[in-house]
């Protein structure tokens, strides 16, 4: 049977937690978040990954983000939950946490600090999927956890079932390509890195997690859905628009631009966690120029 679900195809958002100033959880805003994206031609939402802070929520806050993600989505829209964690066993609770409370898949990160290497990640990754039966995508970005998992590991581990793909967030189109050639074709690849998304699903990807999804979904949504039906031209010509965009999310750490640039939009209040810090003020003059060239603020 293949694996290959293609309602987790296109443009997929890794969705912000928004927060009051206090840092709580703001769930109404986080509702009307799930409702811009089914707006939007969104194809599924990330709930709990990196962009959504959650290095810097308990395991029971996180648990109650995905838990009230999937509710106000009432299944119309694909939840995919960020369940990675450095502990195999943390992993394993979110990932079982995930299924019980009906995500449609979840997204993990390699095991960040502790550097393991390729065969500990091999073995980390066969343990979770042989524990918690729910289709499962593995998540390299060694920019942020200081290991990289290797296309030969990630070739590997496509041989288990239900772990259905990866998401490459390393912007290097050679690791693409590699992974292309080399992973069964029913094997999701999704490009982590906004800037090089559409080379990516032109080469042969199957669409993208991105950040930029955030502030401008629809664009984004057409941007890829062309680029999945090779259409350059049409791809191209809806993603050129977004390219300081892609550039500029990333001027401080992710997600510290993308939450104010949903601030400025008017989707939530401005709170962030620490360690993560609000925009800084030269900063803002960047991002806020893109979000008025795009007629978003």
């Amino acid at each position: 049977m293949m694996r290959i679900n293609h309602s987790l195809t296109g443009s997929m958002v890794a969705l912000i937690t928004p927060m009051f100033d206090n840092g709580s959880v703001d769930f109404a805003s986080l509702e009307a978040l799930v409702e811009f994206h089914i707006e939007s031609g969104t194809k599924a939402i990330i709930s709990m990954g990196t962009t959504g802070e959650s290095a810097t929520l308990n395991q029971k806050e996180h648990i109650e983000v995905m838990r009230k993600t999937i509710g106000f989505s009432n299944k119309r829209i694909a939840i995919i939950a960020g369940t990675g964690a450095n502990s195999t066993s943390e992993a394993i609770e979110l990932t079982q946490a995930a299924k019980e409370i009906g995500a449609d898949a979840c997204l993990l990160v390699t095991p960040y600090y502790n550097k393991p290497t390729q065969e500990g990640l091999f073995q980390h990754y066969k343990l979770i999927a042989e524990t918690v039966d729910i289709d499962q995508i593995l998540y390299n970005v060694p920019g942020r956890t200081a290991v990289d998992l290797l296309p030969e590991t990630i070739v590997r581990l496509s041989s288990i079932s239900n772990i259905i793909g990866v998401k490459d967030a390393t912007g290097d189109l050679t690791v693409a390509k590699t992974l292309i050639d080399n992973c069964p074709e029913d094997f999701l690849l999704y490009s982590g890195d906004d800037a090089t998304a559409i080379e990516f699903i032109l080469m042969g990807g199957h669409g993208g997690i991105s950040v930029t999804a955030n502030v401008a979904p629809k664009a984004l949504s057409q941007a890829y859905e062309a680029a999945y039906n090779d259409d350059k031209t049409g791809a191209q010509g809806y993603d050129k628009p977004l390219a300081n965009l892609h550039k500029n999310l990333f001027i401080e750490s992710n997600p510290i631009p993308v939450k104010w640039a949903m601030h400025k939009m008017g989707k939530c209040e401005s709170g962030i966690r620490l360690p993560l810090t609000k925009l800084s003020q030269q900063a803002r003059v960047v991002l806020e120029r893109d979000l008025s060239n795009l007629g978003v603020m």
